[in-house]
């Protein structure tokens, strides 16, 4: 299970979620907003290298899963 970065589509908050995947709908914990996917972190494959080219299309890349 990842921990993924949102952010706040109406409050801005930022935070991270433990989710059971990348596909799953996650309200913000402050207003129960429509959220939508961060990508201001550190990225890193499987094997726990940094990955230096992460699209964050998750459905069309295999390597951080």
């Amino acid at each position: 299970m990842p921990i993924l970065q949102y952010k706040c589509k109406a409050c801005g908050k930022r935070f991270e979620e433990l989710v059971a995947s990348y596909k799953d709908e996650v309200k913000c914990p402050d207003c129960e907003s429509e959220t939508e996917r961060d990508y201001s972190g550190a990225m890193y494959s499987s094997t726990g290298q940094t990955s230096k080219k992460c699209s964050g299309k998750c459905s069309t890349c295999s390597g951080c899963r």
